[in-house]
């Protein structure tokens, strides 16, 4: 599964009630956009459009096959998708005998037809790829971001001076806080403007997230980071229900959280950071439109989800029941928040009874190991979190001395043909598991008595009761776990 809070660094720089509860723009969406292409430069090539956000992220919604190079192809959105940003995926053969090779373009679709010339080759050059003359969003959006570009270059140069300056005391330091907010008003005074110049259109809803925040220099590096977070939110617009069609939205919290993780001095410190910085977001949010309200809710359920953050899980639930939260996990927080009372350390692990890739039945309750731990590892070989714990735990599991300690038990829960042939592929190279697939997925009854949501999740049991001793969130935490015991 994805992960939502990804790596702790600083970085300055739902359903169908989406469409019932923005009337005042979906109101245009009166009708379905098509887009022509004309395919440039290769043998031939599949075509799919992919969501940028929604229940349909990440997911193609229209596609055209085997499109010959000089033949067009047309695709139809629906407007129940729209406005918002997609992604074109190639997948182009450039000639007969060739393998297919992706390139991807993301583009803007709002009310317009569009009419694009494409090579997926060169699909992000401008010299390569263009749409029609008289096409708006997306022309509008490179115009402004090359234009942003230059603006933001002199601010970037002196926050880093800023950052790194070795005397704040100095009248040198001063004036260069001086210059920095002069330069900082009139950028945001320029976006501000750009958004009312082009408020018409489904870009202007995106140049927020360019918004500058306010930094307090004075203090140590710990002060500048507090005021970054205490004013992250500063001009932003919570009331507009369109920021969740923009997939910037995702890269704007994840910014705020990479942030807010730099106050951290340890990993116990962090997990307690994270809820906070929950509370603090869903609260500005909350303020807003219910769908922004609710977005921002299940932004965070998918954060503490993927990071096993068990106590950020518990802050969500006061929301979850405010009829102004329009949160499409209510379902899903209350079966982690369940999961949470129910799977703890010295109760009994639920049974199930699952086939083997030989058809071979395997029953939890009366497996007999000759090890004094088994390890449940609930995985889907579709997800790269997954393969990186697997290929982490495999080889310390297969030390001799640990191999006598713990037996390790995988659950598939890949669903697909496509998935399950990866699972089939990798599950010969781990050797010493015994192995078992789940057809229903994360829908199966297995899946459900271990309120599985995301993937990985590891489930230590003792091997003669079959009692829960751990649940480690990495190969780490279970190593830290056998070596106390």
């Amino acid at each position: 599964m994805k992960n939502v809070f990804p790596g702790k660094e600083l970085l300055i720089v739902i359903t169908f009630l989406i469409e019932l509860i923005i009337p005042s723009y979906s109101a245009a969406q009166t009708r379905d956009i098509s887009i022509v292409i004309h395919l440039r430069g290769v043998y031939e090539s599949n075509i799919d459009l992919l969501c940028l956000s929604g229940k349909k992220q990440f997911k193609s919604i229209a596609n055209q096959k085997a499109i010959k190079n000089g033949e067009t192809a047309k695709i139809n959105v629906s407007k129940e998708n729209l406005p918002g940003e997609f992604v074109l995926r190639f997948d182009y053969k450039e000639k007969p005998e060739s393998s297919p090779y992706p390139s991807e373009k993301r583009i803007i679709i709002n009310d317009q037809d569009l009419e694009l010339w494409v090579s997926p080759i060169y699909c992000n050059n401008p010299d390569s790829t263009w749409f029609q003359k008289d096409e708006k969003e997306n022309s509008l959006f490179a115009e402004f971001s090359i234009e942003n570009s230059k603006k933001k270059e002199k601010i970037g140069v002196l926050q880093s001076f800023l950052l790194n300056y070795d005397d704040p005391k100095s009248r040198f330091y001063r004036s260069g806080i001086n210059e920095y907010e002069k330069r900082r008003k009139k950028y945001n005074e320029w976006l501000s403007s750009r958004e009312e110049q082009d408020q018409s259109l489904f870009v202007s809803h995106l140049y927020r997230f360019q918004f500058i925040t306010k930094i307090h220099w004075e203090g140590t590096e710990a002060d500048r980071v507090k005021s970054i977070t205490d004013h992250y939110f500063d001009g932003f617009d919570f009331c507009d229900p369109l920021i969740i069609k923009s997939s910037q939205l995702n890269k704007w919290m994840d910014n705020y959280v990479n942030i807010y993780s730099r106050q951290a001095t340890s990993p116990a410190i962090l997990d307690s950071l994270l809820p906070l910085a929950a509370i603090n977001s869903i609260g500005k949010a909350k303020k807003g439109h219910p769908l922004v309200y609710g977005w921002m809710v299940d932004y965070f359920y998918h954060g503490f989800e993927t990071n096993s953050i068990t106590t950020g899980m518990k802050v969500l639930e006061p929301y979850i029941n405010d009829p102004n939260c329009l949160t499409t996990k209510r379902n899903e927080i209350l079966q982690r928040l369940k999961g949470i009372e129910t799977l703890v350390p010295g109760s009994e692990a639920p049974d199930f009874t699952l086939s083997d890739p030989d058809g071979k039945l395997f029953d939890l309750k009366t497996y007999e190991a000759f090890s004094k731990y088994i390890l449940l590892v609930f995985w889907s070989a579709d997800c790269s979190h997954c393969i990186a714990t697997i290929n982490s735990l495999y080889p310390w599991q297969q030390q001799s001395d640990i191999q006598q300690k713990i037996t390790v038990v995988d659950i598939s829960l890949d669903e697909t043909d496509t998935e399950v042939v990866a699972w089939q592929k990798k599950v010969v190279t781990l050797n010493g598991w015994k192995h078992l697939h789940a057809k229903e997925g994360v829908n199966s009854k297995v899946a459900g008595d271990y309120f599985i949501l995301s993937t990985p999740v590891m489930i230590l049991l003792d091997t003669n009761t079959k009692t829960i001793l751990d649940m480690p969130i990495n190969t780490d935490a279970l190593k830290k776990f056998i070596g106390s015991h």
